[in-house]
This record gives structure tokens, sequence and C-alpha cells, in this order.
């Protein structure tokens, strides 16, 4: 979600976590005080677009970050009622209020949100400011790009009960980078759910494939005008993407398009349910 995690980058604030806060704020998916001012903004000067993007039959650029939020949601709820996961770490999470919601629904489900330096102090300050956040609610400093030591996801997962399954989340995430930054980020997901009971792994992405039919390219279009940097589409299609993360140390990975949810989750019709796949993958069981 965050374009400044892209090497050369900063970690200041970016206009997609923006933007997205204020979705997820507006849609009740959110507290309101992980909203910004600048959010506000950045939807509003985008709502004439998403308007004639309806219009022309395209996709919405809310209505697609809802479904694939929606879906990634629906997954963990799974996994976390099953018994597979007790404990979470979002990579990157920007100003998304996942974790404060689903530390108030799960109360025994430890959440953790990691991101870079400046981006984790300010949701810490926003965390505080809801006056509600879980005990079992934090943020850390990381560097997703980092292999070992302080500061690496490694690291922050020796923090974590070895003993309870672990769910790590990127949202948003893995677009932005080339496929050598993320096949080398996969494998070091896959490493460190490999070290627990049970291990799963929820993501969104865009496939290359996709991208082959006018519906994908104006999504891709849409984000890589946002974001003022390119979108990266790395694989050929589904099965390509499963056997990459099957490659990179995960035991089991499928992708489904978000509109294969209709039937179950508001959010997954239409076109802008068909913009984007979504990852799940497991280690042991």
């Amino acid at each position: 979600m965050i374009r400044e995690l892209v090497p050369g980058g900063s970690d200041r604030i970016s206009p997609t976590a923006h933007y997205t806060g204020y979705v997820w704020v507006r849609n009740e998916l959110s507290h309101p005080a992980l909203a910004t001012g600048a959010g506000r903004l950045f939807y509003n000067a985008l709502a004439p677009a998403n308007a004639a993007s309806v219009r022309l039959g395209q996709p919405h650029l809310e209505h697609y970050l809802l479904a694939r939020h929606e879906v990634i949601d629906h997954l963990l709820t799974e996994a976390i009622e099953q018994g597979s996961v007790a404990q979470v770490i979002e990579v990157a999470a920007g100003l998304s209020g996942r974790g404060f919601r689903f530390t108030r629904r799960f109360d025994d489900v430890t959440y953790v949100e990691a991101d870079l330096p400046a981006m984790a102090e300010r949701k810490r300050r926003m965390l505080r400011a809801t006056g509600e956040q879980a005990a079992t609610h934090r943020v850390e400093d990381i560097d997703a790009m980092r292999d070992s030591g302080p500061g690496s996801l490694a690291d922050l997962a020796s923090s974590l009960n070895q003993s309870k399954g672990l769910a790590i989340i990127t949202e948003g995430l893995v677009n932005y980078f080339d496929v050598t930054s993320v096949t080398a980020m996969w494998a070091r997901f896959a490493h460190v759910l490999g070290g627990f009971p049970a291990g799963r792994y929820l993501s969104d992405i865009h496939l290359g494939s996709a991208n082959e039919n006018r519906l994908n390219r104006t999504a891709v279009a849409l984000l890589s005008a946002f974001v003022r940097g390119q979108v990266h589409l790395h694989f050929t299609g589904t099965a390509d993407a499963e056997a990459a993360l099957r490659k990179a140390g995960f035991a089991a990975a499928t992708l489904r398009r978000p509109d294969e949810f209709a039937g179950t989750l508001p959010h997954c019709t239409g076109r802008s349910a068909r913009a984007n796949h979504i990852i799940a993958a497991s280690t042991a069981d």
C-alpha cells in the first residue's frame, strides 16, 4: 500500500495510505481517529474520476479497495475461528483499521502492525487517540526487506508465542515491487511462518495476465497514476503465482478473485471485484 517501501523511497506517509485510511473510516471499517484531513481531500478529489469510471463500466477505486479488504478480513476470520491463527503481523498496515477491529472482536488474538518508523509512530499516536486500543494490539518498526537482525520481520516474530499459529498480511503492497523483490519477500514470510505450528499468508495481487483486458488495464492505470509510480505485474496467471509461492516455501497457495465471494460478502460484486486476486498461502497446519 505504501509507495515509500519501494527501494529508494522514504518512510513518509503516502497518498495511498491517507486515501485508504479515509475509505475504511467512511465505510465503518475503522475508528474515526484513524482518518486524516489529507485522506478526506484525496477522497473528494478522486470522487469525479470514480464516478466517471462507473459510468464507463470501469472499476471504482473505493469499491475495488473494499472488495479486497473484505475478502482478507473474511479469510483471516476463518483462520482465527478455526483455531489455526491466534497471532497476526500486518506488514505495511498503514492507516488500516483491521488491527483495531480484530482485537476488539477477538480479545485473545495478538495483532502487530509492522511499518517503517514514521508511519509506525504516526499510527501509534492515532491509536492512542482512539482511547480504545487493546492491550493485545501494538505497532512496531520494521523493514520488510531486511532478512534478519533488529528491525527485521524475523526479529519481530521471535517475540511472539511460538506455540500459537501466525498469520502475515500484506494489503496493497506487492505490486509496488519487482518480481525478484516479491519472491524474496515471500521466502522471508514462509521462513518466519514455518517457525509456528500453523502459518497463513494473506495478500492481494494484480497479475500480468489480468492486464490483458480493458477492465484491469484501467485499474492498474488508476493505481499507477495515484501513487505516481510504476505498478509491477509479475505473473502470467494464477498457476504461475501459486507456483512461485510454493517455490518460496509455502506448502499450499491459492489465488481467487474477490467476485468468487459474491454470494457471501456484500462488496464482492460488480466489475471492481474482478480487478485483482487474493492470495491465501499456508505452511504447516
